[in-house]
């Protein structure tokens, strides 16, 4: 077996009951949750375990119980003696995650940072963003400059012509960000050259120039939080490579909001490094399933209940054995 590598998600991971049989039937996760409740100053873990699903998919509350989730899992992990990963990874806001595991970030500056950024995000000006199926990265950044060059040419303002590429899941799943007319008119183009769009519940430009205010304020909280040298290093969504130096975590952290997510970049990068098992660990298997569309050849394994902990813990051990 190689190296391995664990993975935290971020937003669309959500899902009412996450969570909830950790907290039942582990000690770490109870007072992970706990703890996590408390630094808040709101019940998260109870809005985790019961919803409504109506709260749960509101940013200001999907991305801090997420992070409560997924730290909770790794405590577990470590207790019941998950192997240390030589790489970390998260996804948008599963970053800041990442960093707590690593023990870059402490947990009550991770909890605060979390709140600041999905606010932020929350209460930013209106956007739309769109998943784009069967279209090449190299097309679709092709479609969505001349989509803008368009627009300035008709004599829009930059924030109106506004439209980029967000998110780089794999390289036939891409995700653009940007003004609504940007993105309506983008997604009238992916049509025309073989593609498919579909408009994203969402009602920010996330990862977008448009966020670019947001991103200065969460560096501004971000400048508070005294980092350490992490214990593995971090892939970063910045530029899907490693940091291990902490004034690079920090630079590529405050541009994080306002720059695309460079995922099959950061599980390639992952694998060149000799990784040939990813564990996410936190709620759903987005991630995993993104992992297998980039580089079918590699493990891939979850963790986000008492049995998925046990399981994935009991298969290493038997890998690392043999």
């Amino acid at each position: 077996m190689g190296k391995i590598a664990c993975l935290f998600p971020g937003q669309g991971s959500q899902s009412q009951g996450m969570g909830l049989d950790l907290f039942e039937k582990h000690q770490e996760a109870k007072e992970t949750f706990e703890l996590i409740d408390k630094i808040a100053g709101r019940p998260l873990s109870k809005l985790s375990f019961e919803g409504p699903e109506s709260e749960l998919k509101r940013t200001i509350n999907t991305q801090p119980t997420i992070m409560s989730v997924s730290l909770a899992a790794w405590r577990c992990w470590q207790k019941l003696g998950g192997p240390t990963p030589q790489f970390v990874a998260g996804h948008s806001l599963g970053e800041l995650s990442a960093l707590v595991a690593i023990n870059c970030l402490a947990l009550e500056d991770a909890v605060r940072l979390v709140d600041k950024r999905a606010r932020l995000m929350e209460e930013c000006p209106k956007g739309a963003m769109a998943a784009v199926l069967k279209v090449s990265p190299e097309v679709l950044n092709d479609v969505v400059s001349s989509v803008r060059n368009e627009l300035l040419g008709k004599g829009r303002s930059q924030d109106e012509s506004t439209v980029v590429m967000a998110n780089y899941n794999t390289r036939e799943q891409l995700v653009i960000s940007g003004n609504p007319d940007a993105v309506q008119e983008t997604c009238k183009k992916v049509k025309e050259v073989g593609g498919k769009a579909i408009p994203l519940p969402v009602g920010g430009a996330f990862h977008s120039p448009l966020m670019s205010a947001a991103a200065k304020e969460f560096a501004e909280e971000l400048s508070k939080a005294d980092l350490k040298s992490p214990t593995s290093q971090i892939v970063q969504n910045f530029d899907g490579r490693g940091s291990d130096k902490i004034s690079e975590i920090r630079s590529k952290l405050e541009r994080q909001m306002e720059s695309p997510v460079r995922w099959y970049e950061s599980i390639e990068y992952i694998i060149e490094n000799g990784v040939d098992t990813f564990v996410e660990i936190g709620p759903g298997t987005v991630l995993t399933g993104l992992v297998k569309k980039i580089n079918p050849s590699v493990r891939v394994m979850n963790v986000f209940d008492s049995q998925t902990l046990e399981e994935t813990i009991s298969q290493l051990r038997q890998a690392v054995a043999r």
